[in-house]
């Protein structure tokens, strides 16, 4: 893999009554989004210590492929949904690899 891919870390924090839901939304992400042309990895974790807290590892093989993946229909509904279930908004951070 080279270090011209696009990583990203996109931490997401449910509401703590709605931890459940988000969780099954976020993990309906995983199947249609690795077989999205690009998408080299995109791993979903879930913190030990703070059960509201999900995070999206990712790589992807460009920055068109990334801004592709935001736009697609599962993206795009997880999105509206993930409104009524999140604390505060999505902390989406592209980066690239340096060493």
């Amino acid at each position: 893999m080279s270090n011209a891919t696009v990583k990203v870390v996109a931490r997401i924090t449910a509401q703590p009554d709605k931890v459940e839901e988000l969780q099954a939304l976020l993990h309906g992400l995983l199947d249609p989004t690795r077989k999205e042309p690009g998408c080299i990895r995109y791993q979903l974790l879930w913190n030990k210590a703070d059960p509201t807290d999900f995070t999206f590892v990712e790589e992807w093989a460009d920055d068109a492929a990334l801004d592709a993946h935001l736009l697609t229909p599962h993206v795009q509904n997880a999105l509206v949904q993930a409104q009524f279930l999140v604390a505060t908004a999505p902390d989406i951070r592209r980066y690239l690899m340096l060493g």
